[in-house]
């Protein structure tokens, strides 16, 4: 288990507590494009249960979030059809911060600054645990894959290209 003390709040994590969410901690050192490959490598977990938030856009550039395996990339074409846009592409890192109010590399789908449509890769619900961004960079929480379809109303889909 890691230390507590010196992982503060995030909005992650005071949504999770407000539901009363059982969570772990898994804080690491941080690095600059490692991103969910690197953050399971360090704390020993297979990057397939790792799981990215990516901050997408439609053809409107109305934003989306997608939760991805770790080693997996999105189909946007895939995503596009099965959610019923024209097209999605991700949105740029400034744009991505000021939808989701976290740094990209940071983002957690919990605690968003403003919401976001939430859709997760179907095959990451059955997984027994996943680990997602906890709202800072170089912080994990360890949570039910279902928390996300409860507290966020995440829709499954089928978009996962193998990277």
């Amino acid at each position: 288990m890691a230390k507590k003390d010196h992982v503060s709040e995030t909005p992650a994590t005071q949504l999770l507590k407000a539901n009363k969410v059982a969570y772990t901690e898994h804080p690491y050192d941080y690095l600059e494009h490692g991103g969910a490959q690197h953050s399971a490598q360090v704390l020993g977990f297979d990057p397939f249960t790792v799981v990215k938030t990516l901050v997408m856009q439609d053809q409107n550039a109305k934003p989306l979030l997608v939760l991805m395996h770790g080693n997996r990339k999105v189909s946007t074409k895939n995503l596009a059809r099965q959610i019923g846009a024209k097209s999605v592409e991700p949105c740029a890192p400034e744009v991505a911060n000021r939808h989701s109010g976290y740094l990209v590399g940071g983002t957690s789908p919990f605690g968003t600054r403003r919401s976001m449509p939430v859709f997760i890769e179907e095959s990451i619900l059955a997984l027994p645990k996943i680990l997602i961004n906890g709202g800072r960079r170089g912080y994990l929480v360890g949570l039910q894959p279902a928390v996300c379809v409860q507290l966020l109303g995440a829709k499954a889909v089928q978009c996962a290209l193998a990277e």
